[in-house]
């Protein structure tokens, strides 16, 4: 499996990532959505083939932890039981699809994903492996803040769209075009837009690329809804996972309630149907926990690029930064738990924390070199208090 060796490119079932504390298998469900069952046998696979940590990503996937070279086709053949994997790892990495978690039994949006997952499998497009897409064809947008290239959406008067990342306006389409135009749009990039074997689509329009008159359009999407938080919804109980793991015994307890799970890309699960929030332990039901206002990747011991515990770090931080401030604590300059901008931004150095205010680990650091303990004595210089 020399795959699993790779770097700078995301995980999947069938190509893992080699990580500290072992492989790390990626789950992409089928329409962003788990039935009980599938969360249960989850749960199972997890603990009998990996540690037991299953982490929430910001692509709406779900990440075994601390599977062994050897477990690795035992816990393939779990998911496919499950129908949990694609055909081949080629077609694993063109589906990568959010897709709203607000949608309601009857409208469009389950279709829609079902039918952009299988003209990808059947596709031969060769997109970057972050390349990705967005079903977000509510009457207000939710995923317009998350990372997505090609967008389904819909214009203020209801009707459907495809939206290139980055351009302001989109093409109308009839129902029966939606999915076909927004291959016409990857397929557009992936002719003119890809370097390397890398490139993002916001990216290549701002360089100064023009969409085709064909694949070009005058409709303004719909407005964007407020941030999504913990609490009740018509749909069901939106839950938050603490920095974005949780252990087995979580999934499988929220399997039990017999209600599916819609996945989000903010570090949220939605328990379908639900009309009371979940007790279950491990996770954040209040809708202004400061947990939620805090990212962390797995850092170490768990990540071998990392040089701290960012969540260690990142829990007794969590308390001091004051109102809507977002921290992000990274264990290296990759930022993979979160590529955008935040209030404040701690990178894990082999000579300490650098800090950035309102940027991403791409930027410059206005500090070097912090100690952790000082940090945590005195957090009020994450926010300029010296």
């Amino acid at each position: 499996m020399s795959a699993a060796a790779i770097k700078g490119w995301c995980p999947g079932a069938l190509r893992p990532m080699q990580s500290g504390d072992g492989l790390v298998v990626r789950v992409r469900p089928f329409g962003g959505r788990l039935d009980a069952a599938q969360m249960s046998g989850l749960a199972h696979l997890a603990e009998r083939h990996g540690n037991g940590l299953i982490d929430v990503t910001s692509r709406a996937n779900l990440q075994i932890r601390g599977v062994s070279e050897a477990s690795h086709r035992p816990l393939l053949d779990g998911l496919a039981q499950l129908a949990l994997l694609d055909p081949d790892a080629d077609a694993e990495s063109r589906r990568n699809i959010l897709v709203t978690p607000f949608w309601r039994d009857g409208d469009e949006t389950q279709a829609l994903a079902a039918e952009l997952e299988d003209a990808l499998a059947e596709s031969a497009l060769a997109l970057p492996t972050k390349f990705g897409f967005a079903i977000d064809d509510g009457m207000s947008r939710v995923l317009a803040g998350n990372s997505a290239d090609v967008r389904i959406e819909r214009d203020a008067a209801g009707g459907l769209i495809v939206r290139a990342d980055g351009a302001r306006f989109g093409r109308s389409v009839a129902r029966g075009e939606a999915v076909a135009s927004a291959l016409a749009v990857a397929r557009w990039f992936v002719a003119s837009g890809i370097r390397d074997g890398r490139g993002r689509m916001a990216t290549h329009l701002a360089a100064g690329a023009i969409l085709p008159e064909a694949l070009r359009g005058e409709a303004e999407p719909a407005p964007i809804m407020a941030a999504a938080r913990p609490g009740l919804y018509p749909q069901g109980a939106m839950v938050g996972i603490a920095f974005g793991q949780m252990p087995h015994t979580t999934l499988d307890q929220l399997a039990g309630s017999g209600h599916a799970l819609r996945m989000t890309p903010w570090r949220m699960v939605l328990s379908e149907g639900r009309r009371t929030m979940p007790s279950e332990s491990g996770l954040i039901t209040e809708p202004y926990d400061p947990a939620l206002r805090v990212i962390a990747c797995s850092g170490a011991p768990r990540c071998r690029e990392a040089h701290a515990d960012t969540r260690a770090l990142a829990a007794a931080l969590a308390q001091s930064i004051g109102g809507a401030a977002q921290l992000h604590v990274s264990g290296c300059a990759k930022g993979c738990a979160h590529s955008g901008a935040a209030a404040i931004t701690l990178i894990a150095t082999a000579k300490g924390f650098d800090l950035v205010r309102g940027g991403s680990t791409r930027d410059a650091p206005i500090l070097r070199g912090l100690d952790r303990d000082g940090i945590v004595r005195d957090p009020s210089i994450l926010m300029g208090g010296h």
